[in-house]
């Protein structure tokens, strides 16, 4: 059980090592193919939906529980993916919708998956734009399926989607609220740099400071040159609540730096939020430690129930 007190305006939650900044409490026409029920438990039902995106055909599943408090599309991180089934599950538990698909290029999904396993580049801004745009169709072929329409839709992903879910909900209004898990606010190029820094090693942090960490990333070559996309460009236009979950011990990105750029974004009004896991790396999302996900799954109803009463009372 989570202990949790509240001193200036910081939840912390001391049973885990985990320390949630916000400002607020917490609480969180692209065509469908016709779909097939192939599962049922007593919570929720699974459905096979195909939509089309950028010209290619992409496959996946909705989940709807019995009662729909909420609904999110979940964004792939940068490995060849397929559809999130057991995350989806535990989402659609506590009555969260999900549409879940297999990445482009990946299982059902037709196209051509880009990425450093297959010898390419895929977080170079027209990868990036790319993703974004399924991501998109994806909240608008979710709508379509939705009893109640005026269920406010979300974005939850996975590390390389801190670009790819900014670009989307700039873009999109649908798109009502985001949570990202491990997810950077620096450049792509920055992030590059961190990453051939830390090599790989678990224990970088034992052995280098933040600030020998960000001296590294301000100064040193990039190895590989492309225009580098930055998410603070689009979370600048946003005005949609945003939760961040951290890992402190992240090697693929450069978390306190992440978070000092979200509270200058917060500073400017954005309504951005951020967990801090003191034992964890970039992986947030386990079954083994299930408080990320939980404090995600809190975080979403509560801010769609906000999103509602918002909504009723216009």
């Amino acid at each position: 059980m989570l202990t949790m007190t509240i001193q200036n305006n910081f939840l912390y939650y001391t049973n885990m090592n985990i320390n949630f900044f916000s400002n607020s409490p917490l609480w969180l026409l692209l065509i469908a193919l016709p779909e097939m029920v192939f599962s049922q438990s007593t919570d929720f039902t699974i459905q096979d939906v195909k939509f089309e995106s950028q010209g290619i055909t992409l496959a996946g599943s909705i989940l709807t529980p019995k009662k729909t408090l909420a609904a999110v599309v979940i964004v792939h991180g940068s490995d060849p993916v397929k559809r999130e089934m057991e995350f989806a599950k535990r989402l659609a538990k506590e009555g969260i919708a999900v549409l879940t698909y297999d990445k482009r290029g990946v299982g059902e999904s037709g196209g051509v998956y880009v990425g450093p396993s297959v010898g390419t580049n895929n977080i170079d801004t027209t990868n990036l734009n790319l993703l974004s745009h399924d991501a998109s169709a994806a909240v608008h072929t979710f709508r379509t399926y939705l009893k109640d329409k005026n269920t406010p839709i979300g974005l939850v992903g996975f590390s390389q989607a801190g670009w790819i879910i900014p670009i989307a909900a700039s873009k999109n209004p649908q798109i009502e609220f985001m949570v990202l898990f491990s997810c950077p606010t620096i450049t792509t190029l920055e992030q590059l740099r961190f990453q051939f820094y830390t090599n790989g090693n678990n224990n970088f942090w034992e052995n280098h400071t933040e600030s020998d960490a960000r001296e590294h990333i301000k100064n040193d070559s990039d190895r590989y040159q492309f225009t580098a996309t930055d998410p603070k460009i689009f979370l600048s236009t946003l005005s949609i609540p945003g939760l961040w979950i951290f890992g402190e011990k992240d090697i693929q990105i450069p978390v306190k730096l992440c978070m000092e750029q979200l509270n200058t974004l917060k500073a400017q009004g954005k309504p951005f939020e951020y967990a801090l896991f003191s034992t964890l790396g970039h992986n947030t999302v386990s079954d083994n430690i299930t408080a990320p996900v939980d404090i995600s799954i809190q975080w979403i109803k509560q801010k769609t129930l906000n999103i509602k009463k918002s909504k009723a009372s216009k």
